[in-house]
């Protein structure tokens, strides 16, 4: 059986790593991050849903490599902030925020809220596009409430 290879349409890191690991037990597939295949502009995420964006980034790695690819997009969404940080989670305190400058301000918009309306839940969506233009799309969400302060080295984005 010949190795078919799969762009993972991310420059984060983290996500790569996450994906890598579980994808490691499919076997007969290579995946390949988009460095290992090139430069491309980034695409717009513009979208008003974490599937719209995960869509256009997988479609934009598959027109500029060819090959199937697998993007995400992710979020956490706040019942007291109507749903926000939502899409704009990565960028809730700006353009150039950090993971804790996001979680700064999440916390200081939840410094009234009480505990029993802190609910919230983390949002992930993973498509595929195939060369063809086959697509499928998979969501998954973690329900949880918000903690006063950080806890916790471990993660990246709002695990703290």
């Amino acid at each position: 059986m010949s190795t078919k290879k799969v762009v993972i349409a991310t420059n984060n890191a983290h996500k790569l790593e996450e994906i890598s690991r579980m994808l490691a037990p499919v076997t007969g597939w290579e995946f390949v991050s988009l460095k290992e295949c090139g430069t491309y502009p980034e695409p717009v995420e513009d979208a008003d849903d974490f599937e719209g964006n995960a869509r256009i980034k997988a479609l934009a790695a598959r027109d500029n490599t060819g090959l199937p690819a697998l993007a995400d997009d992710s979020g956490l969404v706040v019942d007291a902030l109507d749903g926000a940080p939502g899409v704009y989670s990565s960028r809730f305190a700006g353009e150039d925020a950090t993971d804790a400058d996001n979680n700064a301000k999440l916390l200081d918009l939840l410094s009234d809220v009480p505990d029993d309306e802190r609910t919230a839940r983390f949002v992930y969506v993973i498509a595929a596009v195939l060369p063809d233009g086959r697509t499928l799309t998979a969501e998954g969400t973690m329900e949880g409430v918000i903690a006063h302060e950080p806890a916790g080295a471990g993660g990246f984005g709002y695990d703290p």
